[in-house]
């Protein structure tokens, strides 16, 4: 039975072996499990999937044949994960999302050949402990290069998706989401280990012997990464031998050095998490305000931004009486610029002295003291706008503005992009709104930045405000998503924070990324009252920043001086030619001396 069992596995190992050979069906496979750690994001929010989705990538990529197949299998695969983080684009932008997904995911291709470099062929103590911090590192370089808002921004980094489990928003206060996604890669590196320690050895401690391919040994000189996606010459670890290296057997530990590297990671962040927990400062209870949040639900069709305004006034009006600090709608919530047109100042303004708090309202609007079109946080107190203004800083490509229009500008005409830049703001703005509570409004993707949160926080915001719309994108996954950012801009700075859209999701959550009270769906037209508890101290992330991506540029600078001294010492040194021998007159060597 035994044998029947290997026969079955050795098959099944020599047809998919021959698959992954074929490019075309490699490419697919990678562009397959480049995807899969979407799941872990709103709306599927399998946040433990994230901690084994990019096994199957890694184990792919460590067998790459050679270098360039792997960068080629980390390009697939990131173009698989951005289209699948980003798959709701493609209505709005379509074959556009491909093309940009397609550009993005080549910030991957380095990270597939590292993958290679350190996981391939049999991993040695010494790659696979490198391997524990130079992939992550790897991936936190590719998710601040992307980070840039005129490459996307930081949409979908991996840290972001663990926005409901408690510990890791925990870390967050620490490093950020940054040290989230590090810690997140690192537990599935040590996954990809601990399979291809099984997968050698026939179990983690193995029978005694263990299989090593001579052509990656250590000491051999040869390249890594030939072989199978576990390690045996085949996919599952079984059956047919390598094809271009021959075999060995060597003596086994009872735990290889890759098993023993994978657990020893998984217990490395397992006891960063708890001394996260342990040391890491609290929040400290800071008094309680009454936020309302206006959702006026989907509105389209001829005159929109009036009837949208209308039930804004109306659901605004229901809250008379309910003991406010403040009421937030949605971004363009207003569509006309309050200066040019005073009578809907007047409106906003008389619905804050019949509800007694400021209205924040968000101007989507060509503005008349200044040429374009702004997206401004206005604050409406009971005598008109107060004077505070926040004109969004970072525009979403393509949605608000196109990059290298002159170059790119025929996106407009496959899809929804923007007919007429939008224009920036120069500052980002703390405002009061009375009883002592200062806010710090962002606009829009805006609060996926999260630099721009801490900033405000650092400025003295006790309470921070997003003001979204995604009605573009009302039956997929985005605006569970947007939602979800709030929870990790939340736990990362201390400070409570209040999501407020036009269509769905709005939410709130507490200053330790804990949700406060119940969130408004995307079928809701309501307006929805949160007691927020306030809070006050510093965490880690705001006093020392993003210093895990720090730490992790300094890895990869290392590892590249390494790398180098490496190839230096390896080059041959060329031979001495001593003097050139003088003969004796008459020698047939040197005839006529």
């Amino acid at each position: 039975m035994a044998q029947f069992g290997d026969d079955r596995w050795g098959r099944l190992g020599t047809r998919a072996e021959r698959l992954l050979a074929s490019r075309r069906w490699r490419g697919g496979v990678a562009v397959v499990a480049g995807a899969l750690p979407a799941l872990a994001f709103p709306a599927p929010s399998l946040w433990w999937f994230a901690y084994v989705a990019l096994v199957p990538w890694m184990l792919l990529a460590r067998t790459a044949p050679t270098g360039r197949r792997a960068m080629a299998d980390g390009w697939l695969g990131g173009l698989g994960f951005m289209i699948a983080v980003h798959h709701w684009l493609l209505p709005s932008l379509h074959v556009f999302t491909v093309v940009i997904a397609a550009l993005l995911g080549l910030l991957w291709a380095p990270w597939g050949w590292l993958v290679r470099r350190l996981l391939g062929g049999v991993p040695t103590p010494g790659r696979t402990a490198v391997a524990l911090v130079a992939l992550p590192s790897g991936w936190l370089m590719v998710e601040l290069v992307r980070s840039w808002e005129g490459l996307g921004g930081p949409w979908g980094l991996l840290g972001s998706s663990q926005w409901q489990l408690t510990p890791a928003l925990r870390l967050a206060s620490v490093g950020g989401v940054w040290l989230v996604s590090a810690l997140v890669v690192a537990v599935n590196v040590g996954g990809a280990l601990l399979i291809v320690a099984w997968a050698r050895g026939g179990g983690l401690a193995g029978d005694g012997v263990a299989a090593v391919d001579a052509g990656s040994a250590p000491g051999s000189g040869s390249e890594p990464g030939r072989g199978s996606v576990f390690g045996h010459g085949s996919a599952f670890g079984h059956g047919s031998a390598f094809r271009h290296s021959s075999r060995m057997v060597a003596p086994k530990s009872a735990l290889p050095a890759p098993a023993l590297a994978g657990l020893a990671g998984i217990v490395a962040v397992a006891l960063v998490t708890i001394a996260a927990w342990s040391w890491a400062p609290r929040p400290e209870a800071a008094g309680r305000v009454r936020v309302a949040v206006v959702q006026p639900g989907v509105i389209n069709g001829i005159a929109g931004a009036e009837k949208r305004f209308a039930r804004e006034e109306e659901l605004t009006r229901s809250l008379a009486g309910r003991d406010l600090d403040l009421v937030v709608w949605g971004e363009s919530s207003v569509g006309f610029d309050l200066a040019d047109r005073p009578d809907v100042a007047r409106r906003i303004a008389a619905l804050s002295r019949e509800v007694g708090a400021d209205i924040l309202v968000n101007v989507d609007a060509r503005r008349s003291d200044r040429p374009g079109i702004f997206k401004s946080s206005v604050l409406v107190g009971p005598d008109g706008p107060t004077g505070d203004r926040y004109d969004k800083m970072r525009l979403v490509p393509f949605g608000e503005y196109i990059p290298a229009r002159s170059l790119l500008g025929w996106a407009t005409s496959v899809g929804k992009a923007a007919g007429e830049d939008r224009r920036r703001g120069d500052r980002q703005v703390v405002m009061d709104v009375g009883h002592g509570l200062r806010v710090g409004p962002l606009v829009c993707f805006e609060s996926a930045f999260p630099d721009m949160s801490r900033q405000l926080t650092r400025d003295g915001a006790r309470l921070l405000l997003a003001q979204s719309a995604t009605s573009s994108f009302q039956a997929s996954w985005a605006p569970e998503q947007h939602a979800s950012l709030a929870a990790v801009r939340a736990a990362e700075t201390g400070r409570p924070m209040a999501h407020a859209t036009l269509t769905g999701v709005s939410a709130v959550h507490a200053a330790d990324g804990s949700r406060v009270g119940t969130p408004l769906g995307t079928s809701a037209s309501a307006a929805e009252v949160y007691d927020v508890p306030l809070a006050k101290g510093t965490t880690a992330y705001v006093r020392w920043g993003a210093w895990p991506v720090h730490g992790a540029l300094l890895v990869l600078v290392a590892l590249g001086a390494a790398e180098g001294a490496r190839v230096l010492r390896r080059r041959p040194v060329p031979e001495r030619r001593g003097p050139r021998a003088r003969t004796v007159h008459g020698s047939p060597v040197r005839p006529g001396r």
